[in-house]
Parts: structure tokens; sequence; C-alpha cells
């Protein structure tokens, strides 16, 4: 009997960027039509726009529309909410967003990723006030959060396990520029492949993506891979099985979505 595992999604983040226009998109393909096309060859999309601003519900509807089946988005919550002194005063920044009409996703309403600036550093007691800020669910449908801290003061034991404690998931970065923290604390797990190379036609060498699609498997699994950093090595993840989250970002970008496709290709079918 084969072992029953989490499902690996891999992605980008977001659809438009005109380079994609020439190294991913047929030349012929409408503008209006790359959502669908893009959510053709991927599992999942991390939308940026949500950061910059409120969408409206009929925008989360016609989204909803143009993807297949088992299609994920999932979504940067907005800048208001986290790029402020205080994080636990921002609770009126978190219900607004929450409200927006993102629940007309449905069942592909993904991770909502709340990223914290650089500059961010960790304070205990903030950041466990803004935890009790995430709400579980919006309209019936349960809400799974994630964080992204990008200062090194994150990479503590207290951190991971105040996330641990709401069930909440950490970034783990694969970035030349912000802490890894590959610590397990919720059932899921989220990372952003941020070290591609725009002259490697899939983003990441081969050798890269091989190296990344065992240590998506082993996720999967309920395990944990032993070569990446965690801030609290003591505390081992329970072994269960998880939804695994993947985005090509950042660096490499123009390849993105042939990493995407590639890591995808990796992974052994079950």
């Amino acid at each position: 009997m084969a072992r029953q595992n989490g499902t690996i999604r891999t992605g980008i983040g977001g659809w438009t960027f005109e380079p994609w226009d020439e190294t991913f998109y047929p030349s012929d393909l409408p503008k209006k039509r790359q959502l669908g096309y893009a959510a053709s060859k991927l599992t999942t999309i991390e939308v940026n726009g949500t950061f910059y601003r409120s969408q409206k519900p009929e925008t989360f509807a016609k989204w909803t529309s143009e993807v297949p089946e088992g299609f994920v988005f999932s979504l940067k919550a907005p800048r208001f909410a986290v790029n402020r002194r205080v994080l636990a005063e921002g609770g009126e920044s978190v219900e607004r967003f929450v409200q927006s009409g993102i629940a007309e996703l449905g069942e592909h309403l993904g991770p909502i990723l709340w990223q914290f600036a650089a500059t961010k550093q960790f304070d205990p007691e903030d950041f466990a006030a803004f935890l009790a800020l995430l709400p579980d669910k919006i309209g019936g449908i349960a809400l799974r959060h994630v964080v992204e801290p990008r200062h090194e003061s994150f990479a503590v034991p207290e951190f991971t396990a105040l996330c641990r404690k709401a069930g909440v998931a950490i970034v783990c970065a694969d970035s030349d520029e912000h802490p890894q923290i590959a610590d397990v604390t919720a059932n899921f797990v989220y990372l952003r492949l941020q070290c591609g190379d725009e002259s490697i036609d899939t983003c990441y060498p081969p050798s890269g993506l091989e190296e990344w699609a065992r240590r998506l498997e082993i996720y999967a699994e309920g395990g944990e891979p032993g070569d990446l950093r965690k801030a609290d090595p003591a505390t081992p993840a329970e072994k269960t099985p998880r939804d695994v989250f993947a985005y090509f970002i950042r660096s490499g970008k123009p390849r993105a979505p042939h990493g995407a496709m590639a890591l995808k290709d990796r992974l052994r079918k079950s």
C-alpha cells in the first residue's frame, strides 16, 4: 500500500511580468488569458498585488473562474498590516483584508503570507499579540497563515515556539539575503526559492532542482530535511503528511515558470 503524503505544489509570484511574454507565454496569447495559461502549467501562484492594494470580491471571483480544479492561490497580506512599528496595532488592517472578498476563492484559497520588512526585529510580546489577530476562518473556509521574517533576530527557539502554538507556518527561504528558518510549525510547509539564475533555462541548475525535489518530498511525507537550517534544532516536528508550497521568486525571475515546471517534473509520482 502506497504511503499517504501531502500535496506538493510548485509555482511563481504573480502571472504578469513582461519578460514572460517572451520566455513563457505563447506569442499569440491575449494578456487576459495569461492567468488561465499559467494555471494550466503550474499548480499555485503567489499573488503579490494584494500586498500593495485592496482587491474587490469580483476580482477574486474572476480569478477563481479562470483556474482549474486543484489550483491554489496564496495571497500576500497587505503592507499596512505588517509594515508598522507595533505589529499588534494592525488588527484593523488584518480584518479589512480578510473581509475584502478572499472567500470568493473558495477551494482555490491557499496560505496567506504575512511578510515583514527586512529591518523588523523580533519582539516576542508584540509578535505573540500579532499572531492572536490572525483569524482561523472566513466564510466557513479555514485559513492557513504563514509568516516571513527577514531579520536574523527571528532565528531563535522562542519565535518558532510561538508559531507552533498558533499553528502558523514559517517561510523556509532559499536566499542569499535573508535567514533560513526551516522549522515546521504548522500542518503545511511554505518555501520561497530566491537563488535562481535567468541564464539557466530552468532557473535553478538540474542538481539544485533534484535537491529541492527530495526535500519537498520529505516534507510531504512528514519528515524534515536534515540539510536545512532550523532556529530550534532540538525540537522535531510532528511526523505527519503535509501539503507543501514552493515558489520561485525574485532572482532568475524570467525563468521562474520553467523552474516551477521542472521542479514539478522531478517529483516522484505516487
